[in-house]
């Protein structure tokens, strides 16, 4: 009995059925234009990842995360007199993060609230320099008005060029904070030098009558209760005033503003006024109750912080005093760490690291994953 030869084939598999390639799923990433704003728990898990993201250059430097953040909170949140420390720093976060929430609402970026609380302060000290002997019920006033047309004037030096020029106001505002503390550094080792000061870069200390009233022996000054008159202010503004209205709608949809009749050019001149004002108040409040005198280096860099705090708050009224005061927190506990071998600039790159991961955070929640079929 022979055996039939056996019959060896090579099969080559065809390309995909459309029925076989409707059972095959798969992902897809798209843009998801609805989505304006990121969810909120975005936030906190970009806060997690910030720290754990610092914690790792942190344990690179032979120091126990989980320490140094403790040191941290006990520092700024612990004992009444940290809690007093971080409500002061907290005072000029929260009003340049007014100024900055202000314009973020009319999509005009101001970078430049560094700049403005300068000039703040400079317009502040002038007050005392040129008008030394002003009675004590008018001095304060006094300060306080000019600090706002300070810094409420530098910010019109961004919204000018915006409005009439479409100048990039990030650019403007950036460089001008630059000006501003170059003016700053002339005025204090120059003409407003203190003679007395042994040669250190400030201005001669200012008189009781000049500076913010403190509460008992802390340094908690008057600039408190100015930052909670602001951002009562703007709260109420921006939700029942109609030009509060006015300032949504152009955030949200500037043709559609445009149409209506509303004069965008002039919102913007009057929001800048506004954003700087606030920031010059802050330059007021630091000079007159924390320092008493202008110095070189009177801000570790509360503009540049208040864009953060203002990001985190979402422009919120009551999300820019939490975000502050964290914030404020988070710079007085940057001192605590100096007594277990860390500098303070510490703070500085943990803020730096928020700002980066909210950055990213909200960028990623624009985008969704779909799954086809």
């Amino acid at each position: 009995m022979s055996k039939q030869p056996v019959q060896s084939a090579l099969v080559i598999e065809q390309p995909d059925t459309p029925t076989r390639r409707s059972k095959l799923l798969s992902l897809r990433i798209e843009l998801d234009p609805s989505r304006k704003e990121s969810p909120w728990w975005m936030t906190i898990v970009s806060i997690l990842l910030a720290l754990v993201f610092c914690g790792i250059f942190i344990a690179a430097n032979g120091m126990n995360p989980i320490t140094v953040y403790s040191k941290m909170i006990t520092g700024a949140f612990g004992t009444s007199f940290g809690i007093t420390e971080t409500l002061v720093k907290s005072i000029p976060l929260l009003l340049c993060g007014i100024g900055v929430a202000i314009a973020y609402r009319i999509s005009v970026w101001n970078i430049g609230a560094e700049g403005q609380f300068l000039a703040g302060a400079m317009a502040a000290t002038a007050v005392t320099v040129y008008f030394p002997n002003m009675p004590v019920y008018l001095v304060i006033p006094a300060m306080v008005v000019f600090s706002i047309l300070g810094g409420g004037i530098w910010g019109l030096l961004t919204a000018i060029p915006r409005t009439y020029f479409q100048v990039n106001e990030l650019i403007t505002s950036l460089m001008l904070n630059y000006v501003a503390l170059l003016a700053l550094n002339y005025f204090v080792f120059g003409p407003w030098k203190d003679p007395k000061g042994f040669n250190f870069p400030g201005t001669p200390v200012f008189t009781d009558a000049q500076s913010l009233p403190v509460l008992g022996d802390t340094r908690l000054h008057l600039g408190l209760v100015f930052a909670i008159v602001a951002v009562l202010l703007y709260a109420f503004l921006m939700k029942y005033t109609r030009w509060g209205y006015e300032l949504r709608l152009i955030g949200a949809n500037p043709e559609a503003a445009k149409n209506a009749g509303i004069k965008i050019s002039r919102h913007i001149l009057l929001v800048m006024l506004i954003s700087g004002g606030m920031a010059g108040l802050a330059g007021m409040a630091e000079v007159s109750g924390v320092t008493h005198r202008l110095m070189y280096g009177i801000s570790p860099g509360y503009g540049y912080t208040a864009i953060i705090v203002a990001w985190l708050a979402k422009l919120n009224p009551l999300g820019l005093v939490v975000s502050s005061f964290l914030f404020g927190g988070l710079i007085v506990g940057g001192f605590s760490v100096q007594t277990i071998g860390l500098p303070s600039s510490i703070s500085s790159m943990i803020q730096g690291a928020i700002l980066f991961f909210l950055i990213a955070g909200s960028m990623a929640s624009k985008f969704r994953i779909r799954r086809n079929a």
